[in-house]
């Protein structure tokens, strides 16, 4: 399975020229690494791909603690000074740790990853984006801009597709642009759809402790998960321009991690 995905992975990069020489990591793709030293793993960090309890597992592996995961809030989880980002290392570490650790990065279906970005983020009640984000993409869409009614998905696609990629948050960028996954040689391809079997397989190459499970928590847990079927639900209330558009901002993600576009 590895194998076929490095294989589809790497024949795609070549294809499409996004091979390049570096002197030294871009930053913003350092900014998404997190360091775990003890087993010498680094994960990169894709929202909305189970990240959240990849953390939560590095946080155990790292501090060694007799806890459970589902002892670690969500929001300790990403501010914690356990977890380590590549950028807080000088360059030449950072290339030590790129050559000598594990480096896994995992992905998921652009489009269900998109959804469940909205649900996440603009149907909640976080500040940043359902007070901050949507009054911008209320401001561009709604004649009415005072109007409190929360976005829709229509104009969540809309105020996306206005922008260039790489100046998209991170929890609906192109997963490619997050990891350089053409210019970093992970280790461990992993897909959202095969979650707990490639966490298995992370942490038994790292030499985790047999005790160790990737964690299935969720935030909001009373919803159903983002699921194949919901996404087909939103798309619905697409225009076809409005699907194409999208399709074609996430074409590379789809062809580089194997996922269908249909």
């Amino acid at each position: 399975i590895q194998n076929d995905r490095k294989n589809t992975l790497a024949s795609v990069c070549l294809e499409k020229n996004l091979l390049k020489s570096r002197s030294k990591l871009d930053f913003h793709v350092a900014n998404q690494l997190f360091v775990e030293h003890k087993h010498k793993l680094i994960y990169c960090e894709v929202p909305k791909v189970g990240c959240s309890n990849w953390k939560r597992t590095i946080f155990l592996l790292q501090a060694d603690l007799n806890m459970k995961a589902a002892e670690i809030e969500h929001d300790h989880i990403h501010r914690t000074s356990v977890i380590k980002k590549l950028t807080s290392y000088p360059p030449a570490k950072q290339e030590e740790f790129l050559s000598n650790y594990t480096k896994v990065m995992f992905t998921r279906h652009p489009l269900e990853r998109l959804v469940s970005a909205y649900r996440d983020k603009l149907l909640h009640s976080e500040p940043f984006y359902s007070i901050t984000v949507a009054n911008e993409i209320r401001a561009m869409f709604r004649k009415n801009k005072n109007s409190s009614e929360k976005v829709s998905f229509q104009e969540f696609v809309n105020f996306i597709i206005t922008k260039q990629p790489n100046a998209l948050d991170i929890h609906w960028k192109p997963m490619f642009l997050l990891c350089d996954p053409c210019n970093i040689q992970y280790d461990v391809l992993g897909k959202y759809e095969t979650l707990d079997l490639d966490s298995e397989h992370v942490l038994k190459i790292i030499g985790a402790p047999e005790s160790m499970h990737y964690p299935s928590l969720k935030r909001y847990s009373s919803e159903k998960r983002t699921t194949g079927d919901i996404t087909l639900e939103y798309f619905r209330q697409l225009s076809s321009e409005q699907i194409e558009k999208i399709k074609k901002l996430y074409q590379l993600d789809f062809f580089l991690f194997n996922y269908s576009m249909k």
